[in-house]
């Protein structure tokens, strides 16, 4: 998707907007946002959220508890291949 935004960093027009997920805290506090906008520029390679966002995503954290719905979360700790 194509938005009329100018790249915070480099100017340029083509910036796009994509829906990510993001974590926040860990453990029993662990919250996941799902569908966050968040600006992306073909041209250099920026990514960053708009300061709505930011405080959208604040809001959500600070009613996390009565905005939140809870599921179960598979995790998975990295472990690297042996050489």
């Amino acid at each position: 998707m194509s938005s009329d935004h100018l790249c915070a960093h480099c100017g340029n027009s083509a910036v796009q907007v994509k829906y990510v997920t993001r974590s926040f805290g860990k453990a029993a506090a662990l919250l996941v946002i799902e569908a966050i906008p968040m600006y992306f520029c073909p041209n250099c390679g920026e990514s960053y959220f708009s300061a709505q966002t930011l405080h959208e995503i604040e809001r959500i954290k600070a009613l996390r508890k009565s905005v939140a719905v809870n599921r179960p979360i598979p995790v998975a700790a990295f472990q690297p291949a042996a050489a």
